[in-house]
């Protein structure tokens, strides 16, 4: 088969069937399903719909092994070497970035396969009769929830993408909807997508029987950061439209909230095994099984450095993942989420920072590093944060003010008003803007936001200046002075392009 059978080809593909665990997670071969005849019932439709969210856990798509394609890009962390067992990984953090990189294709593979499992569902939903109606609705807010989600992650890493929302029965249907849809349109169907969920009967907040499903606080939270995003790049008039939006969007999500302050609520509880179905902070998060040598977590092993016993009982014989000096130096001193997140491995071959942020040394995990850690999406520190960015932009700084100092308090901070007579302080985040974006690097490392947040919070210019301006010895052996303009949006992988090289035009500068 021709290339054709690379990333558009997945939009004719079955989406995976899963069972019905309340984990969802006792999974079967997902692409071990005909297309032909498969909704015949309510049954085969949630197993469906199980089968999107399956989607999301691996390291090519957005579970928690896929910081290649956001942490690793960013200046939080990154590979200190460039041998040939990293050359291809190391391209991200070194801004060399090759539009043949496999692991860049495999992550846009990824990325449209869940699409294709979302659009599968909501294809032929309709071919099912529901006892409830309300149920079926409740699956369509689902679908359009995560290729919502999917979409959001490909037009911040890409630009323009194909936007895709039915399934294919023919080569011809493929080669015609091959190419690249306009920002604009993207974001439009994503917004769609977002208020149709909205109007469904998903809960505010998930019980302990339905966490890893998607709710109204998630939609709302997700909505409010793609009009938050939308407005960086429109004029003026609409720019204060899109933040408006954003405000209304996180502001319902945040009153959905069930606890009363943050601060109530310990921060390493937020990362607790014990606590991830409990905790009143997390709002969506994917599901991983404990234990389970297939679908347990590995963040927490994987994390570990050689000689440390932080993460996991598995022992390590590698470096783990690097936290950067540039991260490690921004934390302020007391914060009590420096010696959570991060620690120093003085083993030899190591000599450098590591994350410690995921832990499961349970028994349960065992010696075998198989964890309970489940991969969190979102939770309110970032719907607060987001608020205070949104208020500041909107010239409201006493409430964006009010919303950092929920967090810095949480963290054993002091509030606004006092750190910004300290000296250094002030130096280094001398408008409140710059305090926001600090807040969120600190509370948020290693949890997939970084770059992103750089990304909406600098021009292109303002970017390739921001990373510039930085001491080389303290991120890492990738040169920062690879980063140029071209480096805001990833190259369309080598085979996409080659598809069409008119239609599917590659991004400036690769």
């Amino acid at each position: 088969m021709n290339k054709i059978n690379k990333v558009l080809f997945l939009l004719i593909l079955v989406l995976g069937s899963t069972s019905c665990s309340n984990d969802f997670l006792d999974l079967t071969d997902p692409n071990a399903v005909s297309a032909n005849g498969y909704f015949n019932t309510e049954s085969d439709v949630q197993l469906a719909v199980n089968g999107i969210y399956q989607s999301l856990r691996t390291s090519n798509c957005i579970g928690e092994n896929s910081g290649l394609f956001n942490d690793e890009r960013s200046d939080d962390t990154g590979r200190n070497d460039n041998q040939s067992n990293a050359g291809e990984p190391f391209q991200f953090n070194d801004f060399s970035l090759l539009p043949g990189n496999t692991y860049l294709k495999s992550h846009w593979l990824a990325l449209y396969a869940t699409i294709n499992r979302c659009n599968y569902v909501l294809n032929n939903i309709d071919l099912v009769t529901f006892a409830n109606n309300d149920v079926k609705v409740q699956y369509q807010a689902e679908a359009k929830f995560i290729r919502a989600s999917i979409y959001f992650h490909l037009v911040r890493k890409w630009g323009d993408v194909p936007l895709v929302t039915k399934n294919f029965s023919s080569l011809a249907d493929i080669q015609v909807n091959t190419f690249r849809e306009k920002q604009d349109k993207v974001y439009e169907q994503i917004t769609t997508d977002l208020k149709d969920a909205l109007n469904s009967t998903l809960p505010d907040l998930q019980p302990v029987s339905g966490k890893g499903h998607a709710s109204k606080a998630a939609i709302n939270a997700l909505l409010g950061q793609v009009y938050l995003t939308m407005a960086t790049s429109l004029d003026p008039a609409n720019k204060l439209s899109a933040l408006k939006e954003a405000n209304t969007y996180l502001t319902a999500s945040f009153n959905m909230k069930t606890f009363a302050k943050l601060s109530d609520i310990p921060y390493a509880d937020v990362f607790d095994v014990s606590k991830k179905f409990t905790n009143q902070e997390i709002i969506f998060q994917i599901v991983y099984k404990q234990g389970d040598p297939n679908y347990c977590s590995t963040i927490a092993a994987n994390s570990q450095a050689k000689g440390e016993t932080i993460n996991s009982l598995l022992p390590s014989s590698g470096s783990g993942t690097r936290a950067s000096l540039d991260l490690v130096k921004e934390y302020e001193a007391g914060d009590l989420r420096k010696s959570f997140s991060v620690k120093f491995a003085a083993a030899a071959t190591v000599n450098d920072w590591f994350v410690t942020k995921y832990r499961d040394t349970s028994s349960a995990a065992g010696v075998l590093g198989y964890g309970g850690n489940d991969w969190i999406l979102m939770r309110y520190a970032d719907v607060i944060l987001m608020l205070a960015e949104v208020n500041q932009d909107l010239g409201d700084n006493s409430t964006a003010i009010s919303y950092l100092n929920m967090v810095r308090v949480r963290a054993n901070m002091p509030e606004y008003a006092v750190a910004i007579t300290d000296s250094a302080y002030s130096a280094n985040y001398p408008t409140l803007k710059l305090a926001i974006l600090h807040e969120r690097r600190v509370e948020l490392a290693f949890e997939h936001k970084r770059w992103f947040d750089l990304l909406r919070n600098f021009t292109t210019t303002e970017l390739v200046t921001f990373f510039q301006s930085k001491n080389q010895a303290d991120y890492g052996t990738a040169k920062l002075s690879n980063i140029g303009p071209k480096d805001r949006y990833y190259p369309i992988p080598l085979d996409e392009y080659k598809l069409d090289p008119v239609k599917m035009y590659q991004n400036t500068g690769y």
